[in-house]
């Protein structure tokens, strides 16, 4: 099996590079077209702020190219937030895959820090991705920004408000979370990608 993950100036591919080595796959990290559009599973992972990413990816075309994909696709963090329609880090438009928007965490109490960082619970999975999940389970966040609750949330995690932990439309697959830093739960998410 070829799995790809997408290079761009994003940070985290190393992480996930490991975390796939963990489950004995060699992944190619690559922003070649013809590599990307041929992989049987493809990896858009990401650390970083929205906007400048969003003039990379378009800059190089790549943004074209991660809407083209037929096979499927796992976003994380960022990478999820870019698939969004628009996202309020930067002002700017994403790829427009889930037709939803990413807003910024507001505090609402003194005791809610920004960014949500650390380990919490989701609960409501439904995909392929949580196969064999049957409790809430504790995964590794990051993040400033969040995805509210919508018709593609296929995962719920609440921190200040109920916001979406992860999102799934046809072949594409985001989580918000880091399963590359999840510890065995990440591993189970992984393994049910690579097995789709």
């Amino acid at each position: 099996m070829k799995v790809a993950v997408v290079k761009y100036n994003a940070g985290n591919i190393r992480s996930v590079d490991y975390a796939l080595k963990r489950l004995g796959v060699d992944a190619e990290i690559t922003a070649d077209e013809q590599l990307l559009r041929s992989a049987d599973k493809v990896i858009f992972p990401g650390v970083g702020e929205a906007e400048t990413t969003m003039n990379y990816l378009c800059a190089h075309g790549m943004d074209k190219l991660i809407k083209e994909l037929r096979q499927p696709v796992l976003g994380i963090c960022l990478g999820m937030q870019l698939m969004c329609r628009h996202s309020e880090e930067g002002d700017v438009d994403c790829l427009g895959i889930f037709d939803t928007v990413v807003k910024r965490f507001l505090s609402q109490k003194h005791e809610d820090k920004v960014p949500h960082m650390g380990w919490n619970t989701i609960k409501q999975t439904k995909s392929a991705l949580f196969k064999g999940f049957t409790q809430e389970e504790f995964v590794y966040f990051v993040h400033s920004f969040y995805v509210p609750e919508n018709e593609y949330t296929a995962a719920v995690t609440d921190y200040i408000l109920p916001f979406s932990a992860a999102l799934h439309k046809d072949n594409y697959y985001a989580t918000q979370f880091h399963p590359e830093k999840s510890g065995k739960v990440g591993e189970r998410i992984l393994r049910n990608f690579l097995e789709l």
